[in-house]
C-alpha cells in the first residue's frame, strides 16, 4: 500500500506576493473607497482606467471657434486623420456628450485636438470655447468614424466644406503635409464661410495655397452669397477626374449628393448631424417622457429628438455620435410610441415590452415610458 502525500504548494515569487501585500495594505487605507477611486484622482490618464484627457490649452480661431488640444489617457488607441472622438463633460453638474472632429495630424506629444464652434443655445459647443480652461478633465471615446481618405490617395481630390465642416478636412491635410515625402496630389479645397473672419484655420489653409500644396477657393456668403453646386464645374472644370470629399451643413450635403449621384461622381460625406425630415411627427404634438429609474417627467415637443429633450431637463443620457449611426444612445422604451424623425416610423411598445429605440433621432409621439 502507497502513501499519496499532498503536494506543496508552488512559493509564490516574491515580487508578487510583496506588491499583492502592499495593495492590499493600500486597498485597507482607502476603505470603503477602492484604489482605483484614489488612484483615478491622482493619476487619471493611467492604463486601465476609464478614457479620459487632460485639456492642455485652448486657443481661439475665430471670434466663436475654439481649438483644445487634450493629452488622453495610457489607452487612447489613436486615430486616422479625417475622424471624430466623443467628448464627456460636466455642464452644470451633468455629464454631456459630444461628437468632434480630431484636427490634427501627427504629433510627438501623443495630443489630440480638436476644434470647437459655439453654436446659439449650445450648451456643450458655448462651454468649451469660452468656459473650459487648462487642466480640466474630460472623459473621452476612441476615434471613430470612416470619413477618412482612401489608401492609396487618389491623384486628385476636391474638399467641399463650410463653416466648422473645415475640421475633419484640416486633419486629413495635417496629416498629409506631415508626411517625410512630399505629397504630389492635386489637392482643391473649396470653402465657404459668413465672411474671411469667419474662416476657421483660415490662415493656415492660405499659406498651404501659397506655398503651391493645394488650390483654395474661399467663398464669403457675406459678399459672394450661397454656394451653387451647379457652379462647381465652372470653379472645377476637371471635376469628373476628382474625388470629392465634403463636409458641412445638410443643405450643402444633400445638393452635392443630388449633383454628384445622376454624373456617377466619386463623393464621401461626413454629416455632424442625421437628415430629418420636416414633416416627421406628421402634426403630432410630442408628448410626456418619463424615466423610470430617475423619475425625471419631460414635456417635449414631436420634433425634438428624445435625447435633446431629456438633456436639456437634466437627464443623464447615454450617446454617442448623436445622428443614428454609432448606437450609443440606445435605451428601452417600456411603453408608448416614438417618431424616427429620419422618415418618420413609428415604434410602439406595449407596457412591459422594452424596445429598443435610438433617442437621438426618435421624437415622442405620444406618452412614453424610457428605461433610463
Amino acid at each position: 500500500m502507497s502513501t499519496v502525500l499532498p503536494r506543496a504548494a508552488a512559493p509564490v515569487p516574491f515580487g508578487r506576493s510583496l506588491r499583492d501585500g502592499v495593495r492590499r495594505l493600500a486597498e485597507a487605507a482607502v476603505t470603503p473607497l477602492e484604489l482605483g477611486d484614489v488612484l483615478d484622482v491622482f493619476h487619471p490618464l493611467r492604463k486601465g482606467a476609464d478614457l479620459r484627457g487632460r485639456i492642455v490649452s485652448v486657443t481661439a480661431e475665430t471670434a466663436d471657434a475654439a481649438t483644445l488640444v487634450i493629452k488622453p489617457g495610457k489607452d487612447w488607441a489613436g486615430h486616422v486623420p479625417g475622424q471624430y472622438v466623443r467628448i464627456g463633460i460636466d455642464v452644470d453638474g451633468v455629464r454631456l456628450w459630444r461628437t468632434y472632429s480630431l484636427t490634427h495630424g501627427p504629433r510627438a506629444d501623443r495630443c489630440i485636438s480638436i476644434t470647437v464652434k459655439g453654436i446659439p443655445d449650445g450648451v456643450v459647443s458655448n462651454h468649451l470655447v469660452r468656459k473650459v480652461r487648462p487642466g480640466q478633465m474630460i472623459q473621452l471615446g476612441q476615434a471613430a468614424g470612416d470619413f477618412v481618405l482612401a489608401d492609396p490617395m487618389p491623384a486628385k481630390l476636391l474638399m467641399v466644406t463650410a463653416g466648422s465642416g473645415i475640421t475633419p478636412v484640416i486633419g486629413m491635410l495635417r496629416g498629409l503635409f506631415a508626411r517625410s515625402e512630399r505629397i504630389t496630389a492635386d489637392i482643391v479645397v473649396l470653402h465657404s464661410a459668413l465672411s474671411r473672419a469667419e474662416v476657421i484655420f483660415g490662415d493656415e489653409l492660405r499659406q498651404y495655397a501659397a506655398e503651391g500644396r493645394l488650390r483654395l477657393v474661399e467663398l464669403h456668403t457675406d459678399t459672394h452669397g450661397m454656394l451653387d453646386v451647379d457652379d462647381l464645374d465652372t470653379i472645377v472644370p476637371d471635376l469628373a477626374e476628382r474625388v470629392t470629399y465634403a463636409c458641412g451643413p445638410v443643405g450643402l450635403l444633400d445638393a452635392l449628393e443630388a449633383h454628384h449621384e445622376p454624373k456617377g461622381l466619386p463623393l464621401h460625406i461626413e454629416r455632424f448631424r442625421a437628415p430629418m425630415v420636416a414633416n416627421a411627427n406628421d402634426g403630432q404634438s410630442g408628448g410626456t417622457l418619463s424615466f423610470t429609474k430617475s423619475g425625471t417627467v419631460v414635456e417635449a415637443d414631436g420634433a425634438t429628438p428624445i435625447l435633446d429633450a431629456a438633456e436639456s431637463a437634466g437627464v443623464l443620457m447615454p450617446s454617442g455620435c448623436r445622428m443614428g449611426v454609432c448606437f450609443g444612445c440606445v435605451l428601452p422604451l417600456r411603453e408608448g410610441a416614438v417618431r424616427d424623425l429620419r422618415n418618420g416610423q413609428l415604434t410602439i411598445a406595449a407596457p412591459g415590452d422594452g424596445v429598443i429605440i435610438q433617442t437621438c433621432i426618435s421624437a415622442a409621439a405620444g406618452p412614453c415610458h424610457i428605461d433610463n
